[in-house]
């Protein structure tokens, strides 16, 4: 894939704003709140902003840039009440400066890969890439990466696993490692309500298994909650109507999470469909760690690779659920980042769909985790044999980019952000190559998505050529 890469640096002298804020932030004032609400945001401003100058082009140091500028810009707030009106305005302007160069350093110096639409870099666009530089600076500065004794065992099982999967045939056929689910036998429901939305929270035992002799399998199907299959379902009474699957994305999962991406008045009660929304692995009420999201994509690489394989599992074993209840049932598939991801890993595995809609779709997991890597850690997992091709080829048969589609391309659809800073735009291109179907683009960024029309769009007019007539539902 050609690319155009940003013209190097030996300094970035746009580091000037963030390094004001942080010494502002840091010795302006010696009070104990303002080390609290302004000082503790500074120092990682601070921090980031020396790095920006001397050491241009590490993405890390954006993203912790975003995370601190956004800290500063919050606690500003209290900080009147500490301190007053005036310092804290001078700390929130510097703050929201450090946060715009964030975003607007961030874009200028990522890859312009061929196929990508325009990117209109203004301070808006800075300001939208701000808010994904500041997330994923979250992810960055909370993610579990093994180290000393983990990071050898990791390394070592690492080269393990490829051979075995490699000797096994499933990397050259992965749709022979991954085999189709039956339906459900003993389903749970329980009404339950969040937002004034009334909805059905359904369950059933995963039933998914891994080869006992795999690295890591025994470990991996230990998680007791992570072996039930979760989900939120809203559906009309009456005649049968289409059903829309949407698969959530990273660290979300819970039902306050989901139901603000995938909106139930715009889902349910505006176009009318019937929606379930699927719990990935180890996220919501299937966690295995303190948060949403822990151990899919940190701490052990490996787990990535039975998190997939569970999740492309459970998703389809969801579709035999619904398709068990009805003969001839209308279903269509929207993810969005993560769940990108996996609408389209599905996509190579069922051929009943009406539709798959990627929205910012996550598509390379190796190069997009193996990026944010730390060097030290970079250098010994290569040296003891985990590097990223070998990472990749783990993965392989769990990638999106292996199956050809089994629907029509006309029923393929992508949609992503010029300025993504948290799913680069190479992704949505590499999968565009592959199936064979243009991107359509917005100009914002990953988590600007919920403010911008062409997700409406997109989705709207994959229901119209599956014959769904979009919006003719609503009022039946």
């Amino acid at each position: 894939m050609s690319m155009q890469l940003a013209t190097p640096r030996q300094w970035e002298w746009s580091a000037i704003v963030p390094l004001i804020a942080g010494l502002y932030a840091i010795a302006s004032h010696e009070h104990l709140l303002w080390w609290l609400f302004a000082g503790v945001p500074g120092v990682l401003v601070l921090a980031s902003a020396v790095a920006m100058l001397m050491m241009p082009g590490d993405p890390r140091v954006t993203a912790y840039m975003g995370l601190g500028s956004a800290l500063g810009v919050l606690l500003s707030v209290p900080l009147v009440i500490a301190e007053g009106f005036a310092p804290a305005l001078v700390a929130a302007l510097l703050f929201g400066g450090s946060f715009l160069v964030a975003g607007r350093v961030g874009l200028r110096n990522e890859p312009v890969y061929e196929g990508t639409a325009d990117l209109h870099l203004d301070w808006k666009m800075a300001f939208k890439a701000g808010m994904d530089e500041g997330v994923l600076g979250y992810f960055l500065a909370s993610a579990s990466v093994p180290s000393g004794d983990e990071a050898a065992r990791m390394s070592d099982e690492a080269v393990k696993l490829e051979k075995m999967l490699a000797d096994a045939g499933w990397q050259g056929r992965p749709e022979t490692f991954h085999k189709e689910p039956p339906p459900p036998e003993r389903v749970q429901s329980h009404n339950a309500r969040i937002y004034g939305v009334e909805y059905e929270r359904v369950s059933f035992d995963s039933g998914f298994s891994l080869p006992p002799d795999l690295p890591g399998a025994q470990t991996w199907l230990g998680y007791e909650s992570n072996s039930r299959c979760v989900a939120n379902v809203l559906r009309h009474p009456g005649a049968p109507r289409p059903w829309i699957m949407c698969i959530h994305g990273y660290r979300m999962g819970t039902p306050m999470m989901d139901f603000s991406l995938f909106s139930p008045a715009y889902l349910h009660h505006h176009l009318g469909l019937n929606v379930i929304m699927p719990t990935l692995p180890l996220h919501g009420s299937r966690k295995i760690g303190m948060r949403t999201g822990d151990h899919y994509l940190d701490g052990d690489l490996l787990d990535l690779l039975y998190a997939e394989s569970q999740a492309l599992w459970d998703l389809r074993r969801w579709l035999a659920w619904l398709r068990s209840m009805e003969e001839g049932l209308s279903i269509g598939v929207y993810g969005v980042s993560l769940g990108g991801y996996n609408a389209s890993l599905l996509a190579g595995y069922d051929d009943k769909l009406d539709f798959v809609v990627a929205g910012v779709p996550l598509v390379d997991l190796a190069s997009g985790l193996w990026r944010y890597v730390p060097p030290m850690h970079q250098r010994y997992l290569c040296w003891r044999g985990l590097d990223q091709q070998r990472y990749q080829d783990i993965l392989h048969i769990v990638s999106p980019l292996v199956q050809k589609p089994r629907l029509d391309a006309r029923n393929l659809h992508i949609f992503a952000a010029t300025g993504d800073r948290i799913v680069a735009p190479r992704h949505p291109v590499m999968l565009s190559r592959h199936w064979g179907v243009p991107v359509t683009w917005y100009q914002g960024s990953h988590l600007s998505i919920r403010r911008e029309q062409t997700p409406k769009l997109v989705l709207e007019e994959a229901m119209n050529r599956a014959g769904w007539r979009a919006g003719a539902y609503a009022a039946v």
